[in-house]
């Protein structure tokens, strides 16, 4: 079984429950672009609006998912471009990312553990770090139809 199976079969043990479920394809993306918009807000060059944290960040993170699988790799780094033009957009129009993503963390981790709460089950990433990026690729490979 390759390494990205053996994950994503284990993410999803703790994640049976209908309304965990739903909670999960809520508030995952929410963290994920949350998380982005964060890092989006600490600049590494002041001219250029991309030279930012969020963007070396998700290179790093593309790496780990092109090592477990590139065609999930893509589909991540799709969704990451989304975040980052978000981010850009929202910047634009001169509203508080910052705040804004910050907002959306606590908001979207607490309805996390709720759902989990209602599953029954810890969160994954209690048990292994590593869970907090299988979680959105958990999600992309339903979104790939399992051909990932």
């Amino acid at each position: 079984m390759r390494r990205i199976d053996a994950l994503l079969n284990e993410y999803g043990e703790s994640h049976q429950n209908p309304t965990n479920k739903t909670v999960h394809w809520i508030c995952v993306p929410l963290i994920f672009w949350s998380i982005v918009a964060l890092l989006f807000s600490i600049p590494l060059a002041s001219e250029n609006w991309w030279m930012n944290v969020a963007l070396f960040t998700l290179v790093l993170v593309l790496v780990y998912y092109i090592r477990l699988s590139v065609i999930l790799a893509i589909g991540m780094a799709l969704f990451a471009s989304v975040c980052l033009v978000i981010c850009y957009a929202m910047e634009q129009a001169g509203l508080p990312v910052a705040w804004i993503a910050l907002g959306v963390f606590v908001a979207a981790w607490i309805g996390q553990f709720w759902g989990h709460k209602v599953e029954g089950k810890k969160p994954s990433f209690l048990k292994d770090i590593q869970f907090l990026l299988i979680g959105p690729a958990w999600l992309m490979s339903f979104l790939l139809k399992g051909k990932y």
